[in-house]
Order: structure tokens, then sequence, then C-alpha cells
């Protein structure tokens, strides 16, 4: 007679299991006890479920921490609309705007003025220091304020063959320089910003030096019928509360679709460097001036005998700030001025090109008496406004 349990598996009394058996007890023994490793409150998984569950808590974990975070950009979101809207309300806006979303940048000039330093470094690549402390080519601080006022889309007009230069500028650092960086979290995040302002950068070429209208017309295609903000490419702008590109790129509402352009004062002696108009201020919003005139570099008898702006004093003028808001229509009048070979001293000039818009369908001036400018283009200029900027 075969032993209690011999045929079905069980252990008889007082002999020990099959070796089978006891590591099948063995593993499972193990399993409770790894069940078990915080203090009993964990209880054994079943096999084949381990790690299924663990993403799955995971996932609803990063679910939760992403909620949170869209929380807290929601309420900053929201503060910061009601903070403009207090700005706007304070100086005469609408809080609901409509602007720009396309900037043009030339910088296709030849940097002749700031030779020889302008054959290692092009002038928009030069290095300017910003409050912060950080210095930065003189290109980026346009691009930054653009994004900043809602600019989507930014084309640049350079020179053939700088387009590689402009994009591994904006493309940052690589692996190694980057893990330098990230002991100092300030450049770590502008480096992240430069990555994301390249992806809104358009780049087209002004093949032949024929003027500052003519590199603006490069722009047309990109343009696509929508007004663009345009901004001197060696010129840098700061105003407050409201940044200058802001202000001028929220004009498109209220300028019924006319060319903006900003001007601040100016006097007798940077007659020969700006373009100037007359005009009248409108009552509903004294700032903005309905333009009657407008002519490039004027010499200062005629400025003050026919450039009058009313409010101003006798050797105060309004001239171009190096900003424009400017209206589909400004290509369709630049291709007649090239087509026909319309020229000043030899160029086809933009000012040019702003005055006949003017007659045909009128033309506005946005006055930023608090908006500060700053000229990088010559030696001289280029040394004031960096000691200027930096403040």
């Amino acid at each position: 007679m075969p032993p209690l349990g011999a045929g079905n598996g069980c252990a008889g009394r007082g002999r020990a299991p099959p070796r089978r058996e006891r590591g099948a007890l063995r593993r499972q023994d193990h399993r409770r006890r790894r069940g078990r490793h915080r203090g009993g409150v964990r209880t054994a998984r079943r096999p084949g479920k381990t790690r299924a569950g663990d993403r799955e808590r995971t996932r609803a974990a990063i679910r939760l921490r992403a909620r949170d975070l869209r929380g807290h950009v929601a309420r900053g979101v929201r503060i910061r609309r009601a903070a403009l809207q207090t700005i706007r309300g304070r100086l005469g806006m609408s809080a609901n705007v409509v602007t720009a979303k396309k900037a043009v940048i030339p910088v296709a000039g030849l940097g002749t003025r700031l030779f020889p330093a302008s054959q290692a470094v092009k002038k928009e690549l030069m290095p300017v220091v910003g409050p912060d402390g950080i210095a930065r080519a003189m290109i980026h601080y346009h691009v930054s304020e653009l994004v900043a006022a809602g600019i989507e889309d930014i084309c640049i007009v350079a020179q053939p063959g700088d387009e590689e230069t402009i994009r591994a500028y904006f493309a940052g650092p690589g692996p190694d320089l980057l893990r330098r960086l990230e002991k100092t979290p300030a450049l770590a995040e502008e480096a992240r910003r430069m990555r994301e302002y390249n992806a809104r950068l358009h780049v087209v070429f002004q093949r032949e030096q024929e003027g500052y209208g003519h590199a603006v017309f490069q722009s047309r295609a990109f343009a696509g019928g929508e007004p663009v903000l345009l901004c001197l490419g060696d010129h840098l702008f700061r105003g407050a509360p409201v940044s200058p590109y802001r202000e001028l790129a929220e004009m498109v509402g209220r300028g019924g679709g006319r060319s903006v352009s900003a001007v601040n004062r100016i006097g007798p002696a940077q007659l020969k460097g700006y373009g100037t108009i007359a005009g009248a201020r409108r009552k509903d919003f004294p700032r903005l001036i309905d333009v009657t005139r407008i002519v490039e570099k004027p010499d200062p008898e005629l400025a003050r005998r026919e450039l009058r702006v009313d409010g101003l004093g006798a050797d105060e003028f309004l001239g171009w700030f190096g900003m424009h808001l400017l209206a589909p229509s400004i290509y369709d009048v630049l291709a007649q001025m090239i087509r026909d070979d319309v020229r000043d001293n030899g160029e086809f000039q933009l000012t040019r090109a702003q005055d006949l818009q003017r007659a045909r369908e009128g033309y506005l001036a946005l006055d930023m008496p608090a908006a500060e400018r700053f000229d990088f283009g010559t030696p001289a200029d280029y040394l004031e406004s960096l000691a200027r900027f930096a403040q």
C-alpha cells in the first residue's frame, strides 16, 4: 500500500514535499515578503502586472502635475491680461486690440560705417549688453521684443550667404556648452528661448544694394497682403509702461488700414538723419497724427517753415523713430517706383514710398514721447548707445 499522499501530489505526514513543490513554495513565500516590504502596506503583486501598474501610476502623476501647471499658467495669463487692460485704459487704448502678426528687420547693409569690425562680425550680430547684464547680439533684442509684442513671424532681409550665420546664432549652444550654462539658470533659459525664436524666423535676400525701400520690397511675398511691423536693423527701442513694439503693432485697429509710423521729437541738428512730418493731432487721441507731409532729411529752414505739428516748440520737430507699421499697399507703391526707376540719390527710398502712400490713402504717425531710441550705426553712436542701453 503506498504511503499517504504519494499518488495525489500532497506531502504525507513526516515527509518533505517533492523538490518541484519546494521550489514553488519558496517562490510564493518570496513574493509575499516582497509585497510587505513597506511595513505590510503593499500586498504581493501578481506576476506580469508590476511594470504596467507602475507605468500607469506614473502617467497619472504626470497628468495631475501637468494640470496643476496649466492652472498656474492660466492664472498668470489672466493676471497679465488684467494688467495690460489697466495700462491700455490709462493710455486711452482699447482693451480689445487687433495687432500685427508679422514683422520685418532689414539687415542687408554692408556695415561700411563700422568697418573693419563689420568684416569680422555682421553689424546685426555685434554684442550689446542689456540692463540684466547679459550680452546678446543686437538683432536678438529686436526678435525678443517682437515676440513679446505678439508677433508670430519675423522676416530678416539679409545679404546672400548671411542666413547660415543668423540661423547658427539663434540655434543656440551645442550640448557641451549647454551643460556648462546649466550652472547659470538665466543663461540656460536664454538658450532655450533662442531656439524658440529660430522657429519664427524667415530670411530673404537683397542681392543688390539699391536702397532701404528696395530692401523692404524683398519681403513682399512674406507679407502676403498683411500689415508688417518694420524695425530699423541698427537701432534698438525701449519704452514704458508699454513696449513701443507692442504699442505700434496694436495700431492696426486704430489706423483703419493705413500705415502708422512711430515718431519722436528731434531738434534742428538731428533733421539731417531722419524723415520728418507735418500734420494735425487727433482730438480723441492727441498722440495720433494725421500726416500731411513727409520729407526725408529736410534742412532746418524748410522744417521750420513747413513741417509743423501743434504742441511743439519753435525748434522741435517730429521725425521718424525707426519703426513703421506698414499697410500692405506699400509694396504696390514700391513696385511702381522700381518699375518706373524713381530714385532719390541713386536709391529707392522708403520715405518717398511712404509719402506717395500718404497722398493716395492717408498716413498716420504715433508720437512716442516716452520711448527711447538707441542708434548703433556709427562707432560714436555705438559707444554712446552701449552705455545708455545697459542702464
